[in-house]
């Protein structure tokens, strides 16, 4: 099954299309935009990588930051702010925390959000703090 993505490097750029070679443990992965021919990715190069639920944005909708106590995915997560140095902080849901590897999941949370799931370069993060009293 293919993805929806949008990779957002370390110096800003980005670039949208699908991926059906996402691995966390590998280097590099593959993205075919809507146009184009098919790059190759390194994980190192990357922000975040941003599984989408569609590769048009919503600029006007604006993400929700509180945890909803009723979300069931909040169960055995850990809510995380992740604060990275352009200024940018991402508040979102681990499994581990901290995490234990190069790269991470984290999905948003909130529910509605136009991100699936977030892989995180923890390479690229400044400062990384859990909300709240850990595992919920």
């Amino acid at each position: 099954m293919s993805n929806l993505v949008v990779a957002r490097y370390l110096d800003g750029k980005l670039l949208k299309g699908t991926s059906l070679d996402v691995d966390p443990t590998r280097p590099t992965f593959h993205v075919r935009p809507p146009e184009g021919s098919t790059a190759e990715i390194k994980l190192k190069e990357l922000k975040a990588l941003f599984f989408v639920r569609s590769l048009e944005g919503d600029m006007a909708r604006h993400e929700v930051h509180a945890l909803d106590p009723a979300d069931p995915r909040i169960k055995g997560s850990t809510p995380v702010a992740l604060h990275f140095p352009d200024g940018e902080v991402m508040i979102g849901l681990t499994n581990r925390f901290p995490p234990n590897r190069p790269f991470f999941f984290i999905v948003p949370v909130d529910a509605q959000s136009k991100h699936i799931r977030i892989l995180v370069n923890r390479s690229a993060i400044k400062k990384m703090e859990p909300l709240g009293s850990g595992p919920m």
